[in-house]
């Protein structure tokens, strides 16, 4: 599936989203098969995304 054109909004919550992802990889020492839970992170990111892909269809209904 294409990616939908995101917003100056939406860029900058992914962005920071990834981010936080990033800070949490190098927390995990994943010595003990990676503690850091990420799903909660992922979810957010992937609820950002299809907010964007369902946008994008209501705008292209409206023309």
């Amino acid at each position: 599936m294409a990616d939908p054109k995101l917003t100056a909004g939406e860029i900058t919550k992914l962005a920071w989203l990834t981010a936080r992802m990033a800070k949490r990889g190098i927390a995990d020492d994943r010595q003990n098969g990676g503690r850091i839970d990420q799903s909660d992170l992922q979810r957010k990111f992937d609820r950002v995304l299809e907010g964007a892909r369902k946008r994008e269809e209501q705008q292209s209904k409206r023309k």
